[in-house]
Formats: structure tokens, sequence, C-alpha cells
């Protein structure tokens, strides 16, 4: 199991905003998580990345938890936020020998992960450019870009579409499935639902701070009794009528 989630409860302070929540994550797998604003999409993703303590329960990436081996741990998965963030004193090229140190890459070896990255992306002029200099949709395929160099066992990447022109969801989304389909996994949150059915593998969908059902579309399909639904009108039926969004 590449991601484990066991009875999570948690949130930025005393007060819990999520509620005993699990999640199991199978190596080559596209999970999406969806929910509306404040159902604790961004409070659970917290808490895999390290940045959020639990109040109980667990998370291990890869059979570890973060107080197990903090270093491993991180360098087991790469997150790519909905807002780019980027140091505006790094050039393109230096953002991705950053990311090579971090996850202990041969700068050579990274240099041709990128190389490919940026030709996908049209970066690849781009590379001695600093950031102050990138529209938000050019960062988010620096983000893209460094993160995928990577090839972590786990991706978690928060609204990845946003942003985006046509050509860059298209690539992204090839990228996503190849990942995938080298066994590596990839938890999305995301509110297109109609892209998120047709690449998700599995969905699992969190409502005011519960995790309310988990399963292929087939698997919520069969448990509503709603034989060829949508994923909007399954997620309509399981939150009581509310539209997903961000």
């Amino acid at each position: 199991m590449v991601l484990k989630i066991e009875h999570l409860t948690g949130g930025y302070s005393k007060t819990p905003v999520i509620h005993d929540v699990s999640l199991d994550i199978k190596k080559g797998e596209i999970v999406g998580l969806i929910g509306l604003n404040g159902a604790g999409k961004s409070t659970t993703i917290k808490h895999i990345l390290g940045l959020l303590r639990p109040h109980s329960g667990e998370i291990r990436v890869d059979g570890t938890t973060i107080s197990e081996d903090a270093e491993s741990y991180r360098k087991r998965l790469a997150y790519i936020p909905e807002t780019p963030v980027l140091y505006e004193e790094l050039t393109l090229n230096e953002h991705i020998l950053m990311t090579a140190m971090a996850y202990g890459i041969e700068e050579e070896d990274a240099l041709e992960r990128a190389g490919e990255l940026l030709g996908i992306f049209r970066l690849d002029t781009k590379i001695n450019m600093f950031p102050t200099h990138f529209s938000k949709g050019m960062k988010q395929k620096v983000m893209l870009v460094c993160a995928f160099l990577a090839r972590p066992d786990l991706y978690i990447i928060d609204e990845p579409f946003l942003g985006l022109d046509p050509l860059g969801i298209d690539s992204l989304i090839d990228l996503m499935v190849r990942e995938r389909d080298a066994g590596r996994s990839i938890l999305m949150s995301t509110h297109i639902l109609a892209t998120a059915e047709k690449y998700c593998d599995r969905f699992a969908i969190i409502d005011s701070g519960r995790m309310v059902a988990d399963g292929t579309l087939g698997e919520l399909r069969d448990s509503l009794d709603m034989a060829g639904a949508s994923l909007d009108e399954v997620y309509l039926k399981i939150t009581g009528g509310t539209a997903a969004d961000a």
C-alpha cells in the first residue's frame, strides 16, 4: 500500500476539522479526492505532507510514518499545490537542480528527465529565466516539471488543471496516466468531475470533515442503485444535492 490513512482526526487547532478519515491508495492508482470548500480536502492533504500533526490516527507512505523517518517519508512523495510556489531569485534551471538535491537525484539524471518535461510543457527556451517573467500557467508548469522529474511513489496534486491551457491539461493528463502505468500513485484533489471521471481509478468523497464514500464509479453507482449515473450525479446524491467546488 503506497498511502494508508487510518482513523485520522486533526486540524489547525484543538478543534478538529477532519474526523476519523481512513483512505488507502494502492500502487499504480489515481484516486480523486472530491469535496466542497471547507469539506476537509486541504486539511487532509496537509496532514499527509506532515505540515499538520494529527490529533489521533496514523498516516503511512510505503509503510513509513513521518515520525519514524521524516527524510525517507518526504522523498517518497511530491506535492503540486493549487497556487504555484517558486523562488523569485532562482531561475527555472536552478529550481530543477534544487529539486534534484532535495530528492537525491544526480544532476545529469535530473537534467535529462527535466529536458523531456520542459519540451512537453514548452518551457525549454525558458530554462535561464526567473519566475517574475512567467505567467501563472507557466509557473504551474514549472511546479509540474519539478514534481514529475522526482518520480516519487506518490504524487499529491491539488486542483491540477487550474491555470493551465488546454495543451497543458492534455500534457498533464498524459503524464499522470504514464506515471500510473509505471506503478506510481496519484492523489488528485479536483472539482472538475467530468475529467476526474475519465481518468481516476477510484474516488474518495469527503463531506463535513468525514469520508462519506470511497470506491470506483461502478461501486459507487451500485451502492446507490444508480446504474449509468455520472460522477456529478453520484456526488450530488451522496452529499445531499450540493455541487462540488474547488
